[in-house]
């Protein structure tokens, strides 16, 4: 682990359109930015831009909402044709109220609205679109990390981050929804604290912590700061991927 985490933002980011080579884009970002990519360092990529180079736009009026998603709509106070996307998105409903709806989104996270929304995108309000999370954020990690690596020569750990809400907490916090080249789990169990004594359960979620912290730095409005470099976090790399932050739905005791 890391005594020294230092958080660089690629400052000056283009808007990002449908079919842009988000690598080549990151790429120039850290050359205007004067930073060259060094082993061990870490990209988080903020899920809207992923999205929007992947083309995960939808216009509402190419929707048609089911009886289902009408009848959903109403106790959740949101547009019919929006709830359908909700539904397509999710594996499951777990909760309702005016405003939200919780779903298990299909890549397995639990999450308000299947994380569609309006924020951060252009908009008409005659003719209104939304943006759904990439189809799978970790395969969008992955190719992120190796054409980032033919570009410098050097491939980095990638998180792709999402704000999120949790359970009995108020606020979003940054998580990671992908993630390639890191172990996003900790497991220190078996070792030994600073007084001797043998961790059981310990087992930080160092990727979604990362995550987090490069959300301070990123803002959630007009701060136009989707990518950050981390450096010094000193994660260990591995070929496994976000799906190992997802708690067995038998153990979770939220649901």
């Amino acid at each position: 682990m890391t005594a020294r985490l230092e958080l660089i933002p690629l400052e000056s980011f283009p808007l990002v359109q449908p079919g842009d080579d988000l690598a080549q884009l990151i790429t120039d970002a850290l050359t205007g930015n004067e930073l060259t990519l060094q082993p061990g360092d870490v990209l988080v990529i903020a899920q809207k831009i992923v999205s929007k180079s992947e083309g995960r736009y939808v216009r509402l009026a190419d929707v048609t909402a089911s009886p289902e998603a009408v009848a959903l709509a109403k106790k959740a106070d949101k547009d019919p044709r929006q709830v359908e996307l909700i539904l397509r998105e999710s594996n499951e409903v777990i909760r309702v109220r005016p405003g939200v709806i919780i779903v298990e989104h299909r890549n397995g996270y639990v999450h308000a609205n299947a994380g569609i929304d309006k924020s951060n995108i252009a908009n008409d309000v005659d003719d209104p679109q939304v943006l759904l999370l990439p189809e799978d954020p970790d395969k969008s990690a992955q190719a992120l990390r190796r054409a980032l690596g033919r570009h410098s020569g050097v491939a980095p750990q990638i998180i792709i981050n999402d704000s999120m809400g949790r359970a009995w907490r108020n606020g979003t916090i940054g998580l990671a929804i992908g993630s390639a080249g890191l172990a996003p789990l900790h497991n220190q169990i078996g070792e030994h604290d600073m007084f001797g004594n043998v961790l059981e359960v310990t087992e930080p979620a160092v990727a979604d912590e990362l995550a987090a912290a490069a959300s301070l730095v990123m803002g959630q409005a007009a701060q136009a700061c989707p990518v950050v470099l981390a450096r010094g976090a000193a994660l260990a790399p591995a070929e496994a991927d976000s799906r190992a932050l997802l708690r067995d739905k038998s153990l979770d005791m939220f649901r």
